[in-house]
């Protein structure tokens, strides 16, 4: 097993508790004919409460939930992200290949920073079955909800859900500023207090010269975070040899789509997601020569390929599949009631214009969440497969426990940098992410073979599982969050 599962706590660099005895008020000057620094927010060494560095889903959610919060009311808050302004006046006919499925859980804070709304005007998809199985095998396992009526989770286009929280983000001006296209070149930690004339902050410096300090800098700047690298955070992360290939799919004829898909291919597993009632998003793990051929193909061997993912037996094995029905009806006599009946996924006839893309896929996990006034979440802080679709949804779990220890600082008169609150939302996220991020990885091994005892090994597992309600329960549970 890898050491993904050891947390290492580092109390390094831990400085005395400063308390900020008054706080910096913004100033605003508006200057005619000329360009005015202050109204840019580019005087020297401004000092907020909290810098997120880094936008995108998680980072502008956490800025819209630390916006939003009446205990932070007053703190002075900055989003710092490199990019433009993600605005989206109209939804584009095209959908876009990068999608996510958020959880119940990650749609319920969206909605408390008041940008569900926004997303369901504009366009999801949710679902309310998961089907998932073997291409070894005719193992299979089902998750559904009791009542159709409830949704499993949502797929929802990446540019759909940071539109939505920007768009949130202009109602909340008063609260947060945002500096778009804001590249750090630098950041200065807080040296010890036993340092004459030491600064007690955390110092950002920009491309453009500008130098802010704050009491918490919070790293939303993805995998290859800078943050988590100058901080000196240690990361265990290892690439899986495999690229995802993405891409919009067209149904053969429309349907009510509402089943996630997910095959276990020897090679790596491939996903069809719905979008709409004609149309899916593919995710397909596989080996990097094999993407690269993928995306060479014609749209018509393409599709081929896909459909022949999808429903070919050719992996099959007569011992596999004898023991197997042995097995499945061992399980029927035991309980003839329990499991799932078998569906087929739709056949597809097309792909979306331009919509093949191909990504290196790995996991990384940094051994510490946090640092003397340094937090870090979403990919900053762990990076999963996208087998189970949930590196969104672990990063949102970040955004809501982050705020609720901040919340509590602020409301006691804490400073929202030091250790002792920051220590209890590592502990906690680390606690609900390693065991996700571990089930994931091995999920992942277990399935990149088709050796006969290891596939009858996973065959039995996944029968097994899916006889179970209450287990299936507790897993679907787990993952709603």
């Amino acid at each position: 097993m890898h050491s993904l599962t050891k947390t290492a706590l580092s109390f390094k660099g831990i400085g005395r508790r400063c308390v900020a005895l008054n706080r910096f008020s913004e100033t605003r000057i508006i200057c005619r004919g000329l360009t005015c620094a202050a109204e840019h927010g580019e005087h020297e060494n401004e000092l907020y409460d909290v810098i997120i560095s880094g936008g995108g889903m998680v980072g502008t959610a956490m800025a819209c939930s630390l916006g939003l919060d009446p205990n932070l009311e007053g703190k002075k808050i900055l989003l710092l992200e490199a990019g433009n302004k993600k605005v989206m006046d109209k939804v584009p006919d095209a959908y876009s290949t990068r999608v996510s499925s958020i959880s119940p859980g990650s749609a319920t804070l969206l909605s408390g920073v008041g940008a569900w709304d926004h997303i369901m005007n504009m366009r999801c998809k949710p679902y309310q079955k998961m089907q998932v199985w073997d291409a070894c095998s005719d193992a299979l396992i089902t998750f559904d909800k009791e009542n159709l009526q409830d949704e499993m989770a949502y797929i929802v286009e990446n540019d759909i859900i940071v539109a939505a929280l920007t768009k949130q983000l202009e109602n909340l001006s008063d609260q947060v500023r945002v500096q778009y296209k804001s590249k750090v070149v630098k950041y200065t930690w807080p040296k010890s207090h036993q340092v004459a004339d030491a600064i007690p902050w955390v110092q950002v410096i920009l491309a453009n010269g500008q130098t802010l300090q704050t009491k918490l800098l919070i790293g939303a700047d993805g995998p290859n975070s800078m943050v988590r690298r100058e901080a000196g955070i240690p990361t265990v992360k290892w690439n899986y040899d495999q690229s995802a290939v993405v891409a919009v799919l067209h149904l053969s004829e429309p349907t009510e789509n509402n089943v996630a898909w997910q095959r276990f291919l020897p090679t790596g597993p491939i996903a069809m997601l719905p979008l709409s009632d004609t149309e899916s998003s593919l995710v397909w793990s596989t080996s990097h020569r094999h993407a690269e051929e993928l995306l060479q193909l014609d749209e018509e061997s393409f599709v081929d390929s896909i459909n022949t993912a999808f429903w070919s037996n050719e992996n099959h094995s007569e011992l596999v599949e004898t023991a197997g029905s042995l097995f499945r009806t061992a399980l029927s006599v035991l309980m003839p009631s329990a499991g799932s009946a078998r569906q087929l996924p739709p056949s597809v006839a097309g792909i979306g214009p331009k919509s093949r893309v191909m990504f290196p896929l790995g996991m990384g996990h940094a051994s510490e969440y946090i640092r003397h006034r340094v937090a870090l979440i979403g990919d900053a802080a762990h990076r999963v497969h996208p087998l189970a679709g949930h590196g969104a949804n672990l990063g949102f779990g970040d955004v809501a426990c982050l705020t609720q220890l901040l919340s509590q600082a602020a409301f006691n008169g804490k400073d929202l940098g030091a250790m002792q609150h920051l220590l209890g939302y590592e502990t906690e996220r680390q606690r609900h992410n390693l065991p996700m991020m571990a089930a994931i990885d091995l999920m992942k091994r277990l399935y990149s073979t088709n050796a006969a005892p290891m596939v009858v090994l996973r065959t039995f597992g996944l029968q097994a599982t899916n006889t179970l309600p209450a287990m299936k329960a507790q897993i679907m549970a787990f993952a709603s969050k």
